[in-house]
């Protein structure tokens, strides 16, 4: 595995790898590795010739009370883990790599609308960080396709939103949630987590599972009341939740009466992780 820390040697390996006439898959990651990153590894490796990876935490994804400073970096292990899974290049920049002219006079992007809701609502500018850094990533990787996890599904529908108003020529693949045999959704931040918490964690899917069922036998409106009664099991299974809501799938709007393509977000703290999650239902099918 080659390892690029400068731009110069990241545009020298992904020359190398056109020349050679490969497809490239890119898998951006904020490191830390678990078993979900490695996963998108290996469906980057069924949609592509030579695998691509980058590690940076972006700063500008993080608000001012948020854990920048303390989130978990494991770079020795990382690298480790992403060349035994057969990556070809792994992109491990610093901020001047990534920002320039720094991070505060750097060009922002943004996705109006579906930036601003959900998770938006509570984290203000995130998804500024999050367009910002990928759209960057992408123009210096220039991948034929690229890999989220649809944990973070409203992250993945902004990227798709911004390569579409961008005309970025890249594939965007969406793939399932890792989740570990109880159910919870792999995360990072759930390094966090004490032993007694991790215990109630995967209350978090649980209840969007029984949300779910009961929406089966609502006729397309009237959700609120069910979003709210899982927002109070939350809280009583001890998450202090940010948001249980049900949205169309395709922009994560508000569902009308004949929307059948629906997901169940949700946000909850649990002691120091902020934990999210999703369900996709297709009403046209029982869950």
């Amino acid at each position: 595995m080659i390892v690029a820390k400068s731009v110069a040697e990241l545009k020298t390996e992904i020359a190398h790898l056109r020349a050679a006439g490969k497809r490239i898959a890119f898998v951006p990651t904020m490191g830390n590795l678990h078993a979900g990153h490695l996963h998108l590894v290996e469906q980057a490796r069924r949609h592509s010739d030579a695998v691509v990876a980058s590690i940076y935490v972006n700063p500008l994804q993080f608000g001012p009370q948020e854990d920048f400073r303390a989130y978990p970096r494991t770079p020795v292990q990382d690298l480790t883990v992403l060349e035994q899974a057969g990556v070809e290049v792994l992109f491990f920049p610093d901020d001047t790599a990534i920002y320039p002219r720094g991070r505060m006079a750097s060009t922002r992007v943004e996705v109006p609308g579906v930036s601003d809701i959900l998770c938006g609502a509570t984290r203000p500018g995130h998804f500024r960080g999050v367009a910002t850094v990928v759209h960057r990533l992408f123009h210096l990787v220039m991948p034929d396709a690229a890999l989220f996890g649809k944990k973070d599904y409203q992250q993945l529908l902004v990227i798709r939103l911004m390569c579409t108003d961008f005309g970025l020529p890249i594939e965007i693949i969406g793939v399932d949630t890792v989740r570990d045999a109880d159910g919870l959704a792999m995360s990072s931040r759930n390094g966090y987590l004490t032993p007694e918490e991790r215990g109630i964690a995967p209350r978090l899917y649980s209840t969007l599972q029984a949300l779910a069922g009961q929406l089966w036998s609502v006729s397309g409106h009237g959700f609120s009341a069910h979003e709210v009664q899982a927002m109070e099991q939350l809280e009583n299974a001890g998450f202090r939740p940010d948001y249980v809501s049900v949205r169309r799938r395709q922009d994560l709007a508000l569902p009308g009466a004949g929307d059948r393509q629906l997901v169940i977000l949700a946000a909850a703290w649990l002691g120091r992780a902020r934990l999210i999650d999703n369900l996709e239902l297709d009403l046209k099918r029982a869950p």
